[in-house]
Order: structure tokens, then C-alpha cells, then sequence
């Protein structure tokens, strides 16, 4: 399995933000995307989601065929938390576990995985910013999908949850799972491609 972009462009408001980004990233594999703010990390990440169409190029998946596009193989963590703030934590999970089809760990191993055990009942609203990451965090172990898109996925985290969050990583790729990610923090993935955007202007 690997996951490849050619030729990739995108803009936003008419202005091309990135033209003709090309990346190969094999099973087992991290592309770290850094850049300043605006330079078109998350859109990057969207694109490859299927949430935003590229403005040229492609990116694809080949060899998953267990999945029948690219965004199904795709788990994405994006700024906010897809979650919704009047159901409870377990709620919230068991929706993304049907949704996301095929499961991986049950709610409540997740949850004491990310350090939350206890609090399944709570609304999701209630949580402190870093529970709801970490919740989130959770979201990608309940079920499995092989590509991981992570859109700045330490914000809010304690040092104690980033240090947990790269053991997580780490392990997907053991497991021959890919991961793009979009930070300004470093993830703690040794050996990660890197793409340093600048963006056009």
C-alpha cells in the first residue's frame, strides 16, 4: 500500500495557494508537512480527505483494496473535534465507530488508552480542551482505517498526552499504516518524509 500525489495544486478564493506537489509514502510511512500559517497545510489534508476537490492533480491510494476510495481509508483529525457537544463521550464514539465500519478497539479500552477512563457518560461539551483532544484521539482507535490525516493533532495536549499520542503513531506504522500530518511541533516521528510548505506569496 502507498499513497501518492502528482501535480497537486490547490487554491482558496481564487488565489492558488500550492501548484505541482508530488509525494510517495509507502506502508509504514509519515510525510511531517510544516509551514507558516496560510501556506495550505490544512487544505493539503482536506484535499486528500476528499472534504475540498484539488484544483489540478490527484492523489490515490494504491494496493488498499480493502477500501473502495481513498477517503475511506482515511481517518481525519482536523483543528476542530468533530464531536457533538450535547451527547455524551460514549455516544459520540459509537457514532464514529458505526460511521467508520470496521472496528478495532471496544469505547472503553480506547478511552483508558488515551488516559480518560471513567468518563464515558460525561457530555462532550463539558470536557477540558485537552479531554476533548484527547477524545478525538481516541475516535482513531476505535475503528480502523490505514490513512491517518492529523491536522495539528497535539494542540491542547499536555506533555504527558504528546509523549502517549507518538506511541500511538509509532504504532500505526508498525502496523503498516501511513500518517500525513500538519504541525508546528515536532511529533516525535523518526525517519518522516518532511514537505515544507511556503505557499505562493
Amino acid at each position: 500500500m502507498r499513497l501518492l500525489a502528482r501535480n497537486l495544486s490547490a487554491e482558496r478564493s481564487g488565489e492558488t495557494i500550492f501548484a505541482d506537489l508530488e509525494f510517495v509514502i509507502e506502508a509504514g510511512g509519515a510525510l511531517i508537512v510544516t509551514g507558516p500559517n496560510g501556506a495550505g497545510k490544512s487544505t493539503l489534508l482536506r484535499i486528500i480527505a476528499g472534504l475540498l476537490p484539488p484544483l489540478s492533480g490527484s492523489v490515490r491510494l494504491e494496493g488498499g483494496d480493502r477500501f473502495p476510495d481513498l477517503q475511506s481509508a482515511c481517518h481525519y483529525l482536523g483543528h476542530t473535534n468533530a464531536m457533538k457537544p450535547a451527547l455524551s463521550v460514549q455516544e459520540n464514539l459509537a457514532f464514529w465507530q458505526d460511521f467508520n465500519g470496521e472496528r478495532r478497539m471496544n469505547i472503553d479500552e480506547a478511552l483508558d488508552t488515551v488516559g480518560l477512563e471513567g468518563i464515558d457518560h460525561f457530555p462532550f461539551g463539558y470536557l477540558s480542551t485537552g479531554q476533548k483532544r484527547r477524545v478525538s484521539i481516541a475516535k482513531l482507535l476505535v475503528s480502523y482505517r490505514p490513512v491517518w490525516l492529523l491536522d495539528e493533532p497535539t494542540a491542547g495536549l499536555d506533555k504527558v498526552s504528546e509523549d502517549r499520542f507518538a506511541g500511538f503513531m509509532r504504532g500505526h506504522l508498525d502496523e503498516g499504516g501511513i500518517i500525513v500530518a500538519a504541525t508546528h511541533l515536532p511529533l516525535g516521528l523518526d525517519g518522516a518524509q518532511e514537505l515544507a510548505m511556503r505557499g505562493q506569496g
